[in-house]
């Protein structure tokens, strides 16, 4: 699945969480009763930022109020014992019966309210394109309080969202915020959520930040999706010093091991070497650390700081556990993070399955090199000839000098002298070697002398 298609997914469960599409509990009452909104008094949008005493002025010049007669009220009532009871089909046909028996009688207010149930139990129902029907039908009508608009744009504005049609909601919802006297967090949200799904980054991530800015000025903590969706339009924007700063507060304040492996690979990606070991190591001590590849670029994260004796443990207790695959290669990692440990005891074996398991002859080549450093001179000429016989070696000058010193511990300088001639013709060891070959002459010469 892509990227778009999760975040669509994620967009789409939290506009059904969010969803209030119920009309208002009728009351029961004895005259006409001034019904300003059918269900959409709960939107959290309506009053988030107002400050304690301060009043908005009303977007709205004039807006005449409507009620219904007491008929008419007593109609709904029979659709509300329906839903009540969740019985949605039930208040369906209800409701068909009313618009196919008193609709034509009903004022522009009450068919306002007609039709907003029907939007309410069609949703219910999940046939979403109805829904979006009835409550376009709302909308059409001339007489609605200003609640009862600014409530059907809202809830149809999400509705579009369900229905992917990222345009009409974002259309919507600009109209309402152009309406609404106060508009909150949530809608500022929604709106940043259409606009990402439009692919309009700037517009996006201008409407996120309006949401968290004004959260954390009043020392709020804004919701977990909220940052998610803000870190995600930073990243599409390529500003990874804001994407960490994001997860950094995902992490004070919603503290998860994803969000600790994302920020160690956004570390990564601005080259904080450091702070990406920190991260990652988090992960690993809380047994989060799973797969090979996570596994061995903590490893190499620690190489790279100078902690090879981490490094090398990591990766044992990976291979021991079977998350670390012992092949040529990885076994070399461990045997090369074992002898900078200076544990060349650890190391000789791990080398040894390494070379083994390689179709060339650099590993025992390398091996050699080991051999020799432990003074192991016989063992290193025994890996010297078969990196030989496998061929495909890096620098073949570099054996030749480790079996020249093996040969010459062994005091058996004329084998020795052999290499080293055969070192001294690449120039990058021909200094080295010459010195050695005539280091050799010498103690052959001083041998020999003490022999007659």
């Amino acid at each position: 699945m892509g990227k778009t298609m999760k975040m669509t997914a994620k967009v789409l469960k939290l506009v059904r969480q969010s969803l209030m599409v119920a009309p208002l509990a009728l009351a029961p009452a004895a005259s006409s009763v001034v019904l300003q909104s059918l269900g959409l008094d709960a939107l959290s949008s309506g009053s988030a930022f107002a400050q304690e005493g301060e009043q908005e002025k009303p977007k709205y010049t004039t807006k005449k109020s409507y009620s219904l007669r007491q008929n008419v009220f007593k109609d709904f009532a029979k659709v509300q014992e329906k839903t009540d009871a969740s019985d949605w089909k039930g208040a369906l046909v209800v409701l068909k019966d009313l618009e196919a028996s008193k609709g034509a009688k009903y004022t522009s207010f009450e068919k306002a309210n007609l039709w907003n149930y029907f939007g309410w139990v069609y949703y219910s129902l999940e046939d979403y394109p109805q829904s979006i029907r009835y409550y376009k039908k709302v909308l059409a009508e001339e007489e609605l309080s200003e609640a009862l608009e600014l409530g059907t744009l809202y809830t149809l504005a999400q509705l579009m969202f369900v229905q992917e049609d990222y345009r009409g909601a974002v259309d919507l919802l600009k109209k309402w915020m152009k309406l609404q006297p106060i508009v909150g967090a949530d809608a500022y949200v929604l709106i940043a959520q259409g606009y990402y799904q439009l692919n309009d980054m700037n517009s996006a991530l201008s409407n996120i930040n309006t949401a968290v800015d004004k959260f954390e000025s009043t020392g709020k903590v804004p919701k977990e999706n909220w940052y998610t969706l803000q870190r995600a339009i930073y990243y599409e924007k390529g500003d990874n010093k804001k994407v960490i700063s994001i997860l950094e507060k995902l992490i004070r304040h919603y503290p998860k091991i994803t969000y600790w492996k994302q920020l160690s690979g956004m570390y990564g990606q601005v080259e904080q070497e450091k702070n990406q070991l920190h991260s990652l190591d988090v992960v690993y001590l809380a047994g989060e650390l799973n797969n090979e590849k996570e596994l061995l670029n903590l490893a190499y994260l620690y190489m790279g700081q100078d902690v090879p004796y981490k490094a090398a443990k990591i990766i044992d207790k990976g291979m021991k556990e079977g998350k670390i695959e012992k092949t040529s290669k990885n076994l070399e990692v461990l045997a090369t993070a074992w002898r900078l440990s200076q544990d060349v005891k650890k190391s000789i074996p791990v080398m040894e399955e390494a070379a083994s398991k390689s179709d060339k002859g650099d590993l025992y080549a390398r091996l050699a090199g080991i051999y020799l450093d432990n003074d192991e001179n016989k063992k290193a000429i025994e890996a010297g000839a078969k990196a030989y016989k496998r061929g495909s070696i890096k620098r073949p000058d570099q054996l030749q000098i480790v079996l020249g010193m093996a040969n010459a511990n062994l005091k058996q300088y004329g084998k020795a002298i052999k290499e080293f001639e055969k070192a001294a013709k690449d120039k990058r060891s021909k200094k080295f070697a010459v010195q050695w070959i005539e280091f050799c002459k010498n103690e052959k010469k001083r041998e020999d002398s003490l022999k007659s």
